[in-house]
């Protein structure tokens, strides 16, 4: 089997500690109901469409506070901080991409955005230095799993998606990947994460 020579990264949930422990944390600093958060805005068909808008960069990070904070009977001002205030950097992910680009191969970023501002999801993580392309869907006005957006980052690589591992935590978002070509990994749990990498990539990704 050859082995991928390229690396492409959703950023949230894979780089970071999962979102979902985040969510739930926030809805109990808040009083909420358990699950008020995924109900409000994501299940909800008008809650969906905002965040896709969001996504997209066809409204604003502090519009989409305003809505969502009506819907879940909170204050608005930076909701989505709030929301994702206990996310922290996910160090075995982070030294397995450095490890990835220090054995020769190209690793990116592709990310569905969640506004830039007045708060930003990417702050302190120096994107621009440890990675070889970074694509921000609001950058583009498009969302994975826009198969456009996936064309973009391997532009940006310099490589066709056969040579290409594609790794996301939101398996509905994996598909449209393999479509193009990639071989994609389900992120569940960074170990076994790494473990499905290095079989695909063929090079380590953890100190011995």
């Amino acid at each position: 089997m050859s082995h991928r020579t390229g690396l492409v990264l959703d950023f949230g949930g894979v780089l970071t500690t999962p979102l979902l422990p985040a969510v739930l944390a926030f809805e109990k600093r808040e009083g909420l109901a358990e699950g008020a958060c995924i109900t409000a805005l994501y299940l909800d068909e008008e809650g969906t469409r905002r965040t896709h808008l969001l996504e997209r960069g066809a409204i604003s990070q502090t519009e989409w506070n305003e809505a969502a904070a009506l819907s879940l009977g909170v204050a608005p001002e930076n909701l989505m901080g709030r929301i994702f205030g206990d996310l922290r950097p996910e160090p075995l992910m982070i030294n397995a991409a450095a490890a990835a680009r220090r054995a020769g191969i190209k690793v990116g970023i592709l990310s569905n955005s969640v506004g830039l501002a007045p708060w930003n999801l990417y702050d302190g993580h120096d994107l621009d230095t440890l990675y070889d392309a970074v694509v921000i869907s609001e950058h583009h006005r498009m969302r994975k799993p826009d198969p456009e957006i996936f064309q973009i980052a391997l532009q940006h690589l310099g490589l066709p998606a056969e040579q290409c591992v594609f790794v996301d935590d939101t398996e509905s978002y994996l598909p449209a990947a393999v479509d193009l070509g990639f071989a994609t990994v389900h992120a569940k749990e960074p170990k076994q994460t790494i473990s499905q990498l290095e079989d695909l990539l063929g090079v380590p990704l953890t100190e011995v």
